[in-house]
């Protein structure tokens, strides 16, 4: 049984059925994605523990997993815990689901820590940013995902603005985390939690819009890093998941180097959305995470033994499409059919309308290319960027 059945989840629905399982997927809308490539469609909320562990009950599952979803989480590890099934444990899921629990655990166990509280009125928010913070902060709901609800606040006027918006968005605790913004360049770290141990697949390099520091424009994924020492930020996050008591499975975290210092964001207990973990995460590793992490439910794990290519880069980039009303697009089966080109996502037609992305979700579109080496890379992203055209009306 999958739980949560959006674009992101389609992969791990098709690796299941391509191993020849039968699969059940629950989701919010009768039309979700995921749907398609399932034996049963189940309309039910990913929050909502009680309906899903109900479409358990009706089926009775041999697994139940959710792949690229947070909030998904601690329902998977609810229904697995009630059917009696393999799975994290609901402590372990809350640890990799709230932001306020991650900021505990790395003060209690000697990871650096920006200065954060947990708000639970706005005027508590308020008054801990003017007293303890004193500068640039970042208030983010406790457990949501997709960048919701998350604010880089420089004033008390703008926090008081925006407390509310960040608060919908906290599915556990009616509360707002409040931290001091951590400045420097942001990383992501994919990896795999195995009998064996734990093994890195991934590892990128952000970069962020222009006009909205918390949003992703671009993940350059590479082994390396002329400025950065990936083998540190390998043996940390390594440390982490170990000391967090993660038994099993994928694992998707962003750090941000500060001070000479890597310093935890945020990490979960599932793959990297938009594909991460279904498309990049073979092309950098050599492995399929999402196929490991089913036969690990199912008691069939396999040894790991991640690819040697050194030099083997890949990017995950989103569009920054000028803001207007579309007339057509031009240009994408010819990029698509280009060599080293995984996936391009750009789903516009006559008549929507471009906006500038509000958060991970509203952002145009996306492509995914990989090379042998950085500048091939570079060299396909022009080329596919040059090939495809999109029409406004009126221009």
């Amino acid at each position: 049984m999958i739980i949560a059945g959006g674009d992101w989840q389609c992969p791990i629905v098709q690796t299941a059925k391509k191993m020849g399982h039968e699969v059940i997927c629950s989701n919010l809308y009768e039309n979700s994605p995921a749907f398609q490539y399932a034996d049963w469609g189940e309309v039910a909320n990913v929050l909502d523990k009680e309906k899903n562990l109900e479409i358990a009950k009706k089926y009775h599952p041999d697994a139940v997993l959710t792949d690229q979803s947070d909030i998904a989480v601690p329902t998977v590890a609810y229904v697995a815990a009630h059917m009696g099934l393999k799975g994290i444990g609901e402590d372990i899921a809350q640890l990799f689901t709230n932001k306020s629990l991650m900021r505990d655990f790395c003060k209690s166990n000697g990871f650096p820590y920006p200065k954060y509280k947990l708000c639970y009125s706005c005027e508590e928010a308020v008054d801990f940013f003017e007293k303890v913070i004193g500068g640039k902060a970042i208030i983010k709901p406790v457990d949501s995902q997709s960048s919701r609800g998350i604010h880089i606040i420089e004033d008390s006027e703008q926090l008081r603005n925006l407390y509310e918006d960040a608060l919908q968005y906290s599915h556990s605790v009616n509360a707002v985390l409040v931290e001091q913004y951590i400045e420097g360049i942001e990383f992501t770290v994919d990896g795999l939690k195995t009998s064996n141990g734990y093994f890195v697949t991934a590892i990128s390099r952000k970069k962020h819009y222009s006009y909205n520091a918390s949003i992703a424009q671009e993940l350059l994924f590479s082994h390396y890093d002329g400025e950065y020492d990936y083998d540190e930020l390998r043996t940390i996050n390594t440390q982490m998941v170990c000391k967090m008591g993660l038994p099993y499975g994928m694992t998707h975290a962003e750090y941000k180097f500060m001070n000479g210092q890597f310093y935890l964001i945020e990490i979960a207990a599932r793959g990297g959305g938009t594909k991460i973990s279904s498309d990049i995460v073979p092309i950098m590793s050599g492995i399929n995470s999402n196929e490991i992490f089913i036969n690990q439910l199912l008691g069939k794990e396999k040894q790991v033994k991640l690819s040697d290519e050194r030099e083997k880069c890949a990017i995950l980039g989103f569009f920054d499409l000028e803001p207007g009303k579309v007339a057509g697009v031009e240009g994408l089966n010819e990029a698509r059919n280009y060599m080293g080109v995984k996936d391009i996502m750009l789903p516009l037609q006559a008549g929507d309308i471009i906006e500038r992305a509000k958060d991970d979700r509203s952002r145009a579109g996306h492509y995914i290319l990989w090379a042998d080496n950085y500048g091939k890379l570079r060299e396909l992203e022009e080329k596919v960027k040059s090939t495809i055209h999109i029409i406004y009306e009126g221009k």
